[in-house]
């Protein structure tokens, strides 16, 4: 029988539990995120999932807004992750929808899913916006024990990790606008 040491977690800290959480979500939401790229996908519903997508790019590109919405969005999404206990639920059903139109992106353009995901994991916004969703599925878990424990202090965490977040996916955001520019 295989026998897991946990000493790593027993030993750490509480930040560093933290930091192995994050970690932790931060694999499984890539994982997810490859599974789902996968899912059969028909050719209409993909071409209608891409030319959908690539209308909202191009309208916002065309009124000058593609930052502030493509950072609006993500921020969005980022703080429904923050709910305690439902959090990490919805983070991980929208990694999923983002595997799924990842995977409806690739049937379209002709070549195979984990080509898509390789394609993201090479770019900054990749690991911004995975780092930020995966520090509040992470904090949404810390926030639900803390508040199970009576420690309302844990509020004041979550506050200045929605900061951090936001200003990642600030960066993020302008990142992804600027290439979408440059037709990358």
């Amino acid at each position: 029988m295989m026998k897991i040491d946990l000493s790593f977690w027993t030993s750490a800290s509480s930040k560093r539990k933290r930091v192995y959480t994050i970690i932790f979500i931060f694999v499984l939401a890539a994982i997810v995120t490859f599974v789902t790229s996968y899912i059969p996908i028909s050719q209409s519903t993909a071409s209608s999932i891409s030319s959908s997508l690539n209308s909202t790019v191009n309208l916002h590109k065309s009124n000058g807004t593609l930052p502030e919405y493509i950072f609006l969005n993500n921020f969005e999404i980022c703080l429904a992750m923050f709910i305690p206990i439902i959090g990490p639920i919805i983070g991980f059903v929208i990694l999923g929808d983002t595997g799924y139109v990842l995977g409806a992106i690739s049937k379209v353009q002709g070549y195979p899913p984990w080509i898509a995901m390789l394609s993201e994991l090479l770019t900054p916004i990749f690991w911004l916006e995975f780092i930020a969703y995966s520090a509040a599925m992470a904090e949404s878990i810390w926030l639900t024990r803390r508040l199970f424990q009576g420690r309302w202090m844990e509020v004041k965490n979550t506050a200045i990790l929605i900061g951090i977040c936001a200003a990642i996916l600030i960066v993020s955001a302008a990142i992804e606008a600027w290439l979408i520019s440059l037709g990358i």
